[in-house]
């Protein structure tokens, strides 16, 4: 005996569901969402955009133009010398002296804060009576502001100072000599007041860091016969390697733009030749005491690629020790 059929059986397909909202679908345009977080978004942002943008590469733009002139700064009538600029920078023996006094105070200087820094850290980390009292000498030369300091350091390393009066009465009196007013010796010194006012922050960070590592790690590793210079290198100084990148940055930046300690310790001289000129005395002395804007200009702009340049390798080489790690 057979069924029904299928038409008997009402095997239609079903009908639609009504819609709500009139029959009309609702279905989300791709992107709509997207755009309306933007538009929502835009006011918060939008002073930060103006203000990076106006104050910062409106103003790159308008060196890069001025670079591109022979002016004073004053004249309503500036000269265009294309490149000229540059290409007489390239040729400029100051310029070349400035760029290795750069490179010397920066690697001097960063290997120097980053030992002396680490050293205090891990003594600090052990049980050291009156360590607070430490930590606040160690950090002090921080907070002191360099035209306060300069003079100090400018009567200390005089020759009548208080340096070489030490040297005399210590039987080193043939040691005595003008620190900052000989080319030999000049740079050194302002190495050595650089390293006597950061060294405070290496350490900050460093004990910082140190602090994140667990005790039992270090516990473990002692009782499995590991000495402290194991431990050193086995264990804290890994656990401390991005605060060491972070470090190497603030380095670079702090030797780019070196200005206040060099100009006000040699008192505007840049020393016996040239030799505490770095790239931002010899920008200030172009533009400000030369009044060639237009070279001042130029220089700026060799400091800003240099700039990004050391960046951009200190940001590619900490991404590949993270990727390695």
């Amino acid at each position: 005996m057979t069924g029904p059929s299928l038409a008997e059986r009402g095997t239609h397909p079903p009908a639609s569901r009504p819609v709500r909202g009139g029959g009309v679908s609702r279905r989300r345009v791709p992107g709509t969402r997207r755009k309306s977080r933007l538009s929502s978004g835009l006011p918060w942002i939008l002073p930060a955009l103006v203000l990076c943008v106006g104050l910062i590469y409106y103003c790159i733009g308008d060196t890069g133009y001025i670079s591109t002139l022979n002016w004073d700064g004053i004249s309503p009538n500036p000269q265009h010398i294309g490149a000229q600029n540059f290409s007489a920078i390239f040729h400029d023996p100051i310029f070349w002296g400035a760029v290795r006094h750069t490179v010397i105070f920066y690697v001097v200087t960063f290997t120097v804060q980053t030992a002396l820094g680490m050293l205090f850290a891990v003594l600090l980390h052990s049980r050291v009576k009156l360590a607070v009292i430490y930590k606040i000498i160690i950090f002090v030369p921080v907070v002191l502001a360099p035209a306060i300091m300069a003079p100090v350091f400018r009567e200390m390393f005089s020759p009548p100072g208080q340096f070489n009066t030490v040297l005399q009465h210590l039987g080193l009196g043939f040691l005595a000599q003008p620190w900052i007013g000989q080319e030999s010796t000049a740079l050194p010194v302002i190495m050595a007041i650089t390293v006597w006012e950061w060294t405070g922050v290496t350490f900050v960070l460093y004990y910082a860091a140190i602090s994140q590592i667990e005790t039992p790690i270090i516990e473990a590793a002692r009782l499995d016969g590991a000495g402290n210079a194991r431990i050193m290198r086995s264990i804290i100084w890994p656990s401390v390697s991005g605060t060491t990148v972070a470090l190497a940055t603030l380095g670079a930046i702090g030797a780019l733009k070196t200005f206040d300690v060099p100009y006000l310790v040699s008192g505007g001289s840049m020393g016996p030749n040239n030799a505490t000129q770095f790239l931002g005395t010899y920008i200030y002395q172009m533009t400000i005491t030369l009044d060639h804007v237009g070279y001042g200009a130029a220089l700026s702009m060799i400091l800003l690629v240099i700039a990004v340049i050391f960046g951009v390798v200190l940001q590619v080489s900490a991404h590949k020790r993270s990727v390695m790690n």
